[in-house]
């Protein structure tokens, strides 16, 4: 069965944040990408100035997981843009539970959190946000990656390599794991931590 992994992108979005997942996730042969913006289709700017044709609107119900990556931290931030618009964090709260997984890495976690997601569950972000993921009532862990289920959040910008490798074992195994480090040539570090066996199924 193909995996559906859509990646929310807007203006300033760190590439870092999804192309190390997506790189891991794409050691596999069945999973196709899409990158979406609650904008619609159009170019959106990455922070590095690289531009990025989006091409399929926003359709979360066409997705197995919605990747969600971090842009900066702060005032003036592209993730302060655009939990300042709501019209991301809306979008993402408006996703269909049960659903897609939804995994962020680094500051895309504080996108959940906007989105009233991550309230009471274990979660994680880049160490500089963690303060304010507590404040705004998230149970914050200090491990690389947290598995909640339908809930999974990484750590800052390299964390989202180690998120990809976890995704893949937890969907394809521990030996499809080990392929994509070797892959890769990355070895991951850190914890994963995760509720529990029956949380790791798609």
């Amino acid at each position: 069965m193909t995996l559906r992994v859509h990646t929310a992108l807007y203006d300033g979005v760190e590439e870092q944040d999804f192309i190390g997942p997506l790189a891991a996730l794409g050691v596999m042969d069945d999973v196709e990408y899409t990158f979406v913006s609650v904008d619609g289709p159009g170019t959106v700017t990455a922070s590095s100035g690289m531009e990025i044709v989006v091409r399929a609107p926003w359709a979360p119900g066409a997705a197995d997981l919605i990747l969600v990556p971090g842009g900066g931290y702060g005032a003036g931030s592209a993730v302060d843009v655009q939990i300042r618009g709501g019209v991301l964090p809306k979008a993402l709260a408006d996703v269909q539970r049960p659903g897609p997984v939804l995994a962020a890495v680094c500051t895309g976690t504080l996108l959940l959190s906007a989105a009233g997601l991550t309230t009471g569950r274990p979660c994680t972000t880049h160490h500089i946000a963690k303060d304010d993921l507590r404040a705004q009532g998230g149970a914050v862990l200090d491990a690389r990656v947290v598995d909640d289920g339908d809930l999974v959040t990484s750590g800052g910008v390299t964390s989202g390599i180690d998120l990809g490798l976890w995704l893949v074992e937890r969907l394809y195994g521990t030996e499809a794991a080990l392929l994509a480090e070797e892959v890769l040539e990355h070895q991951r570090r850190g914890t994963v931590w995760r509720r529990s066996p029956a949380a790791h199924e798609i």
